[in-house]
């Protein structure tokens, strides 16, 4: 089954004192663009992401967003012991040369040293092991990816009938182009018989065998044989795609480009209103095949 590169999915989780909540989307791309937007104090967290979507995923520009948040609380708090062993030591060598230069030093409180950038910290700094978080993260992001490829498929499984509903389209105008084709055979003939008259009235002498060239040259330009060949092998090919596994939308789209190209020579070598009608309806439908493939993965 086919996949659409149009999906999304929501998640919320927690571990410990953390709470979080994902947000993961995609729209049709040329290639993979995974763009993240998550801490960068969490040891591992990116790397493991786009390994993880890279994985699941093989087109679509991907955006995954995490909106982390902790619950504080005052006895979360805590002192650091190397800020704070380091703040002592340099107050002990002011005091020591204010001693010596006779200059007075103020009492120094307990609070005014825990006022001191670094002494007093969270007890959640990001100074901690980040390891645990990590790893639930990337366990809880599982839950998020799945639902995002369970709607990339759904997406896909309508896309898929949409695109058989015009491959038959293409296919019973094809058919119908065959016989506006053979249609057109006996006022072909008989325009050419005019003209052939129209010169031996006129009096020229034409050689015969230039005549025999122009004329082979003129059924070659006008046959369509070749076109509605290569139109039918491309809808047994589309439909091959369409069946198998796996990304094929790169496929499909230049399959599209191939359906064009014909019907553009069809319309070209048409020299019929039927045939030329039936040439533009195929234009139109692979015109809106074309713009459902984009979507496909």
């Amino acid at each position: 089954m086919i996949h659409s590169m149009t999906g999304f999915a929501a998640s919320k989780g927690s571990h410990e004192a953390f709470t979080w909540a994902w947000e993961l989307r995609s729209v049709n791309g040329k290639g993979l663009d995974i763009r993240l937007r998550v801490p960068d104090w969490i040891d591992g967290l990116e790397a493991g992401l786009r390994a993880r979507l890279s994985g699941a995923v093989a087109r679509g520009n991907v955006n995954l967003s995490l909106k982390l948040s902790r619950e504080e609380s005052a006895g979360q708090l805590r002192v650091n012991d190397t800020v704070l062993t380091s703040v002592l030591d340099a107050m002990g060598v002011v005091q020591t040369r204010a001693q010596a230069a006779g200059v007075p030093l103020g009492t120094t409180s307990a609070t005014d040293i825990l006022s001191l950038r670094g002494v007093l910290e969270q007890g959640g700094d990001v100074q901690e092991d980040t390891g645990p978080l990590c790893a639930a993260l990337l366990a809880d992001v599982e839950t998020v990816i799945a639902a995002f490829l369970e709607m990339r498929a759904q997406e896909g499984q309508a896309l898929d009938g949409v695109l058989r509903a015009q491959l038959d389209r293409i296919e019973t105008l094809t058919g119908a182009a065959a016989v506006a084709a053979e249609a057109r055979r006996p006022a072909a003939a008989a325009a050419l018989n005019t003209a052939l008259a129209r010169v031996a009235e006129a009096g020229i002498d034409a050689d015969p065998q230039r005549v025999a060239q122009e004329l082979a040259m003129m059924a070659v330009k006008s046959d369509v044989t070749e076109e509605l060949d290569r139109l039918r092998a491309h809808v047994v090919a589309a439909r091959a795609l369409l069946d198998g596994k796996g990304a094929v939308g790169r496929k499909l789209d230049f399959l599209m480009q191939e359906f064009n190209r014909e019907a553009n020579t069809l319309c070209s070598k048409a020299q019929s209103s039927a045939l030329t009608t039936v040439g533009l309806d195929l234009k139109a439908v692979i015109d809106q095949m074309r713009e459902q493939v984009q979507n496909v993965e």
